[in-house]
């Protein structure tokens, strides 16, 4: 079964509409099961679901109840995300045959909707080429986070990564530089050189970016800044680190 929620989240329910919607490869953005589940259904969604880069978890009955309006929901409960996901190798081979200079995002454990809707709009205005993104720990691509973006969501193609390590380490093959922008370094974005081809990572505000992402960046950047607090709303810094992007292509 499929339903429409206020929050703009479109759900799937019940065992076999989830296996179908698997099996059709619809864009799904995760799967909540519920614990303790164990049946032929069951087994034959965890067999749907093997080799299919799809998130899911485990949560009690209750909450599945409280999404589905207490509908018959046989312990899972699937969102469907509102934008097909593209593959990051593709898209970069696409930006170097056209010539251009790639400039790729990559956000790491952003969750806030609000948060990610606002940079994907200061990203598409930036001419970034696509927003990268982990498969787990990401914000989820709802109609909160499309509105925010102003549709920049639409157009701006987004990748979902299961292993951000390697996709940095193949945008380095690539000839990426790795950007890493956080607080905890000496180097001003106006130091940097971003004539070159570039991805920049941001970090959640709560935990900024993975120390083992940082460890595999190129560079290492932090926004100056000369007020009493010492720290800027993640959307905010990426908007500024982008448009000091876009600032110093101009001349080329």
């Amino acid at each position: 079964m499929t339903q429409s929620m206020e929050n703009n989240d479109t759900l799937i329910f019940g065992m076999r509409a989830v296996i179908e919607a698997i099996e059709a490869d619809k864009a799904i953005d995760k799967i909540l099961l519920q614990k303790g589940l164990s049946n032929e259904l069951y087994n034959q969604l965890r067999k749907a679901l093997a080799g299919k880069d799809i998130p899911f978890q485990f949560v009690p009955p209750e909450k599945l109840k409280r999404l589905t309006d207490n509908k018959n929901h046989q312990g899972v409960v699937a969102y469907i995300a509102e934008v097909v996901y593209s593959d990051a190798e593709e898209l970069l081979a696409r930006v170097f045959e056209k010539g251009r200079i790639p400039l790729v995002l990559i956000l790491d454990r952003i969750t806030d909707v609000r948060n990610f809707g606002a940079i994907a709009r200061s990203a598409e205005c930036a001419g970034v080429d696509f927003i990268i993104i982990p498969s787990r720990g990401a914000a989820q691509i709802n109609g909160d986070a499309i509105k925010t973006s102003a549709g920049a969501l639409h157009r701006l193609p987004v990748c979902r990564e299961e292993n951000l390590k390697t996709t940095i380490e193949y945008l380095k093959e690539y000839g990426l530089q790795i950007v890493a922008c956080h607080e905890k370094t000496e180097t001003s974005i106006y130091q940097a050189d971003f004539k070159k081809p570039t991805a920049i990572i941001m970090g959640s505000e709560e935990n900024g970016i993975s120390g083992e992402y940082i460890k595999r960046s190129d560079v290492q950047v932090k926004i100056p800044m000369s007020g009493n607090i010492a720290s800027l709303n993640v959307s905010v810094a990426t908007g500024i680190i982008l448009f000091e992007v876009v600032h110093q292509r101009q001349s080329i």
